[in-house]
């Protein structure tokens, strides 16, 4: 019995230690790069855009040490499921399907996505029948994808691709005739609504149906985490009604992206 307790306490005093010593450990938040202009590199090679910047004001606000993990799309619930970090806040919308895995911050913005084509060309997109024989690229395991694929699987070959930048590079070289991807993120990379640009958007913004876009953006966290989200929901919530949040925003945006 004595050496059960000498264990207890052991044990006890282990868990109060490990606790500690989480508890100095930066806060770790994964990011899918580069996404301009949520998330990219300066020339120099630092971490910098709308959702950076967003996460480092959350961090100063709750007094925390924060890092940023570079993490491919396609395998970010995985890697947050495996503690490579601790948070993703990389544009990931809050659908039923995702919040079955994680636990997700309230939303703190949405954007449209667009059907956008090379600058000429004439598509309908509404005209079903006229897209057999295209193709559209999208960005692999995002809701662009599930959308597509679930709506217009029948209609279009869809052609899925690592990151944006492989959609725009086929783009450009003429292996696609569309994509369907996230509005702003086309403005960053193609001017996108420009006379500059080399595209055209050809259908109105797109937010719904919510089975897809979801209810906003939210940052994502393991389900047992859930003392870390609402800390981020406090923070988030606090950066709104002081302004920093719009200070923010403006940097990037013309346009507002708050729900």
């Amino acid at each position: 019995m004595r050496h059960a307790k000498r264990l207890l306490a052991a044990t006890l005093a282990a868990g109060l230690f490990t606790t500690a010593v989480h508890a100095d450990d930066p806060i770790r938040l994964a990011v899918d790069v580069p996404y301009e202009p949520f998330e990219y590199k300066q020339a120099d090679g630092t971490l910098t855009g709308f959702e950076v910047e967003l996460g480092n004001a959350v961090c100063d606000y709750l007094e925390e040490s924060c890092t940023w993990v570079e993490q491919p799309w396609d395998g970010m619930i995985p890697a947050l499921m495996a503690r490579k970090f601790d948070g993703i806040m990389s544009s990931m919308a809050i659908t039923e399907e995702r919040a079955r895995r994680v636990l997700f911050s309230e939303p703190y913005y949405t954007t449209p996505s667009a059907w956008i084509t090379a600058k000429g060309e004439d598509i309908d997109i509404a005209d079903r029948e006229s897209l057999e024989g295209l193709s559209v690229g999208v960005q692999r395991a995002t809701l662009q994808d599930r959308y597509v694929t679930d709506l217009y699987g029948d209609d279009l070959e869809i052609r899925r691709y690592a990151s944006a930048d492989d959609v725009i590079a086929d783009m450009r070289a003429g292996r696609l005739d569309l994509t369907f991807m996230d509005y702003p993120i086309a403005e960053a990379m193609i001017d996108i609504d420009t006379p500059e640009s080399d595209f055209q958007r050809i259908s109105d913004f797109i937010k719904e149906p919510q089975k897809y876009f979801g209810q906003g953006v939210g940052v994502a966290f393991r389900k047992r985490d859930r003392e870390l989200a609402e800390r981020f929901n406090e923070a988030l919530q606090a950066l709104k009604t002081d302004g920093t949040y719009d200070e923010i925003m403006a940097k990037y945006f013309s346009y507002d992206i708050k729900l």
